[in-house]
């Protein structure tokens, strides 16, 4: 998708001079070598009342950050996979309730880590199956190798279990993940993890096609997210920006480079938690889906009671209360889980300003979006710098936005 164009926000019920106080921020991120480049877009009443680029998408090479630089959005990836997955529970395959085993039978008779050591996990059996609710609310005890605080991850660790691996498949890669001990029973506590990786290949089961067609022909194409997919193509190419991460000196450093990039070709194995690149623009064309209940353009992805669902919060409260989280793509206390997205629960419990119902997510490289549907809202923060804890840019901005809103 091209660049977005402005129209007067204003006509949006948002201030021109409070919305005017994003772009020095953003110059200030870049001017003092925080971030390489960044853009901001924001979407109120179906119009776009701010869209803004600046610094460099490669440093190395002068390339300017624009409005369709194609970036990796890692997790953002999560929130499609998980609309193709309640695509799929719309067509009465599965309910969330299901045992996963049902389709995914390595997921049988799971066992639960409860002490021991790198060389021997001592493990109980599981109380309960994992459902299909489980995964898309990251309570099926999963977890990822990088947490790096648990013998869990460490197994994960040993085993290779990266879904974001240039080898191997999908089932292979699932299956390894189902013959690990799990890092909590069913269903009690909340652990950000692999299980929209493993919702990918439950979505090839399903449909009986490739994950990455499936997401391709079903969610991408009909969204007209014409420069999202799990590598860059070559005529895209020269809008792709590099990645970067702090030195010791808090100095930017090239992680991953623009041209010579695994992404360049396609992966082996389609990562439904964390494998797309994407647009600003593309990415507010699936904030806009969600906005009006599952339709874009005349063409409807889910339907509006289907949207509806997965914008609950599917906890038993909010992220804090489901044990003690060890990392995530927003704060714990006030914010509660979806099928896909974080869901703002109490904006005072969270301390920072936004609206009860809102849903977000982020990715790795600090990339971000929220989407307000009582404010008829979006925003889209694209950037590439790793950890998406490094800088507390998110906050920032939902501030910036959220101020700027007068009517």
């Amino acid at each position: 998708m091209g660049a977005m164009t402005e129209t007067d926000p204003r006509a949006a019920g948002v201030c021109p001079e409070r919305l005017a106080r994003i772009a020095p921020w953003m110059d200030r991120l870049v001017a003092e070598g925080r971030l390489a480049g960044l853009s901001v877009t924001m979407q109120r009443r179906g119009q776009t009342v701010f869209a803004r680029a600046c610094g460099q998408a490669d440093r190395d090479r002068g390339t300017p950050f624009t409005l369709d630089t194609v970036t990796r959005i890692y997790s953002m990836t999560k929130p499609l996979t998980s609309v193709a997955v309640m695509q799929l529970y719309e067509q009465g395959l599965f309910q969330l309730d299901d045992p996963v085993a049902r389709f995914l039978p390595e997921f049988a008779e799971m066992r639960v880590a409860v002490g021991g050591n790198r060389a021997k996990i001592e493990t109980e059996p599981a109380r309960r199956a994992i459902t299909v609710r489980d995964l898309l609310t990251h309570t099926a005890g999963l977890t990822y190798g990088f947490m790096e605080a648990t013998l869990v991850d460490a197994a994960y660790r040993e085993k290779g279990i990266d879904f974001l691996a240039r080898e191997g498949t999908l089932a292979e890669m699932t299956a390894r993940t189902a013959a690990m001990p799990l890092l909590a029973q069913p269903g009690s506590a909340w652990n950000y993890s692999v299980a929209t990786d493993v919702l990918g290949h439950l979505v090839a089961v399903l449909s009986g096609r490739p994950f990455a067609d499936y997401l391709r022909e079903e969610v991408i194409a009909p969204l007209g997210m014409a420069d999202t997919d799990f590598h860059v193509r070559p005529d895209l190419m020269p809008r792709f920006c590099a990645c970067y991460i702090y030195d010791r000196e808090r100095k930017l450093r090239r992680y991953d480079d623009s041209v010579e990039t695994a992404y360049a070709q396609p992966p082996a194995i389609a990562s439904g938690g964390g494998g797309l690149v994407s647009t600003a623009g593309d990415y507010h064309r699936f904030c806009r889906m969600i906005l009006n209940g599952g339709e874009i353009d005349g063409r409807r992805l889910l339907g509006r009671k289907t949207v509806s669902l997965m914008l609950a919060n599917h906890l038993g409260g909010d992220l804090a209360s489901m044990g003690t989280p060890r990392f995530a793509e927003t704060s714990y206390t006030g914010i509660g889980f979806g099928l896909g997205f974080s869901v703002m629960l109490d904006p005072a419990a969270a301390q920072i300003v936004g609206s009860p119902g809102e849903v977000a997510w982020g990715g790795l490289a600090s990339t971000a979006f929220w989407i307000d549907p009582s404010e008829d809202l979006a925003v889209v923060l694209m950037t590439q710098l790793i950890p998406s804890s490094a800088l507390p840019i998110r906050k920032e901005l939902r501030v910036l936005t959220y101020a700027a809103l007068v009517d």
